[in-house]
């Protein structure tokens, strides 16, 4: 949020009788669907229920699934439970496409420069010498085999 003042879909800012109103039931019924993890008001410091947009949401697709489509408490717990667990996964999953994503670039940016090595040597240019262009945020590292015998040579030139 980009102003203290602004309010989003979690904020909790209604009370029970409010809440109960928005959702079309009677604050008992809330503090049933409570005790039972229906749902998760959060407290003020004296004690006091403050349900957010998405609470009373919650609450009328409860209402919804027990009315309409016949389901008991404990298997519209497990519904809501298996709907976070897939919200979960679903920005799990988005997270690790964007990832991948970023590998792909940067493996594709290290066989471009493997590809250009490889073509510097066929052509018997030292790498050392020539420019390879690379991104700021990519690490090359240069190896080179230094035989026993080049110490000899140089010290016959």
């Amino acid at each position: 949020m980009s102003s203290p003042y602004e309010l989003s879909d979690d904020m909790p800012v209604y009370v029970i009788s409010v809440a109960a109103h928005l959702s079309g039931m009677h604050p008992q019924t809330l503090r049933g669907y409570e005790k039972v993890g229906l749902v998760s008001p959060r407290r003020t410091a004296g004690g006091g229920r403050r349900y957010s947009m998405r609470d009373i949401l919650a609450l009328r697709e409860i209402q919804r699934l027990s009315q309409e489509e016949r389901i008991n408490l404990p298997g519209i717990k497990r519904i809501l439970d298996l709907e976070r667990e897939l919200e979960r996964i679903r920005l799990m999953a988005a997270e690790l496409q964007g990832e991948v994503a970023q590998l792909r670039a940067e493996l594709e940016s290290t066989r471009a420069v493997a590809a250009r090595l490889a073509a510097l040597r066929r052509e018997n240019v030292d790498p050392a010498a020539a420019l390879v262009p690379v991104r700021s945020a990519t690490r090359v590292t240069f190896w080179r085999q230094v035989s026993a015998t080049r110490g000899d040579e140089s010290k016959s030139e």
